[in-house]
């Protein structure tokens, strides 16, 4: 029987080993750099909704730091507690791990109030990876990534259900165009764009309405954008769930790949694939650039007098700050609406909704996420809309919890619901 010794010096090996492989000359360079200033402390939306230490972007730092010193320098091998290690090896993985999964949505705000632009999600990302590796990863997140692998294992039994229940869909976006011929095309060869999803109606039925209406050469793609095993910061794992799309659109034949309202699917895809699969044969962008094409076009029709609600947006972390795409849902939301309101602060400034990285999907912690969630509600409620308009499916939920929790009264929808309401 193996001993709760043998055991921690195991987990302590994995550890050492992920440290070893995830912090590269980049993490390295912000653990070093670092002066533990303060600086970033306003910017994080934590510390802003409860102000304590734990909560500071430095003090994260600091303990991935600590680890990394214990392990590899050579006065915190022989002295733990001279680099702050005072745990033993399980209690400070465990502790280690809650920080990383429960206390930072990796938005990358205190990177830009940074005046050395240290990048703190970037070595939360290695708390992460070593959380997982030992086990102290969210139970939830590992099953949702381990349920898109079986997907694709397992994909000639999804195809025919799948399949139909598009065909019911289609008759969803028939019925709201008029038109018999509107169709919701799946693995077709040959199509111009492969659109892909997340698991759910909103995500399909909205989409097809307007690539039908644009008269686009478009396929619905068999897997969907989201991606939990990026939030584990498990490489292998997210490697594979990536290729499951990267594969789909090279046997069609598409010219491009097209992700849906998903802030970290479109990340994933535009920038973490070209680091595994090397350079891709085809486009990556995501549905706010296609939809502000069509308008700016003229491929689609809107008219705002069809929402007259006053009507706010929510930057997506991954889509604006990280992804730069600010202006092109602000253009369709706009060619909307008839009333709409900036957020204050908004673009690189706007406070993450707190829910992101993967911890909507933990029901237990709800109430950490709705204080961590705090700024963005006092932001929402500044600007008197009854609308908030959002880009990334973790928001949207997000927001209409903060609604309920704050009693904000509004409602939360996508770029393109909205867009469909306004269509001529």
């Amino acid at each position: 029987m193996t001993s709760t010794a043998e055991k921690e010096k195991s987990k302590l090996t994995i550890a050492r080993e992920i440290l070893g492989n995830m912090v590269d000359r980049r993490v390295l360079t912000a653990l070093d750099v670092c002066v533990r200033c303060g600086i970033c402390t306003e910017s994080c939306h934590y510390y802003q909704s409860n102000p304590k230490t734990d909560h500071t972007p430095y003090y994260r730092a600091e303990m991935v730091r600590r680890l990394y010193r214990h392990f590899f320098d050579p006065m915190g091998r022989a002295f733990p507690k001279w680099v702050g290690i005072k745990e033993t090896t399980d209690e400070l993985l465990s502790k280690l791990g809650e920080i990383a999964f429960s206390s930072c949505t990796l938005c990358h705000r205190c990177t830009f109030a940074c005046p050395f632009g240290v990048e703190t999600a970037e070595i939360m990302r290695v708390m992460r990876g070593v959380a997982t590796a030992t086990g102290h990863a969210p139970e939830m997140l590992e099953e949702l990534a381990n349920a898109a692998i079986a997907k694709e294992e397992n994909v000639d039994m999804f195809r025919d259900i799948y399949r139909e229940q598009v065909k019911e869909l289609e008759k969803e976006v028939q019925d709201r165009l008029g038109d018999s011929k509107a169709r919701i095309p799946v693995e077709e060869k040959g199509a111009r764009m492969l659109y892909v999803p997340l698991a759910g109606a909103h995500t399909i039925v909205p989409q097809a309405i307007l690539l039908n209406a644009a008269k686009e050469s478009w396929t619905l793609a068999m897997f969907e954008s989201s991606n939990y095993a990026v939030f584990l910061s498990d490489p292998v794992r997210s490697k594979r769930i990536t290729g499951r799309v990267i594969k789909e659109a090279q046997k069609l034949n598409t010219e491009e790949i097209v992700v849906t309202e998903c802030g970290h699917g479109y990340t994933t895809m535009r920038w973490e694939a070209t680091k595994w699969f090397g350079k891709l044969p085809f486009r990556v962008r995501s549905i706010l650039e296609v939809l502000d094409d069509y308008v700016r076009e003229g491929r689609i029709h809107l008219d705002p007098s069809k929402n007259v609600q006053p009507t706010t947006y929510h930057d997506s972390c991954n889509l604006g700050r990280k992804g730069g795409i600010f202006d092109e849902p602000r253009r369709v939301i706009r060619a909307s609406v008839k009333d709409y309101r900036e957020m204050t602060p908004n673009r690189l400034e706007s406070y993450c909704c707190g829910a992101g990285s993967g911890l909507v999907a933990e029901p237990e912690w709800m109430d950490i996420r709705m204080q961590a969630g705090k700024m963005k509600a006092e932001q929402v409620k500044q600007t008197g809309a009854s609308l908030v308009i959002t880009s990334c499916d973790n928001c949207r939920l997000q927001i209409g919890d903060l609604s309920e929790h704050y009693g904000l009264n509004v409602e939360a929808s996508s770029v393109s619901e909205l867009a469909v309401k306004a269509l001529k």
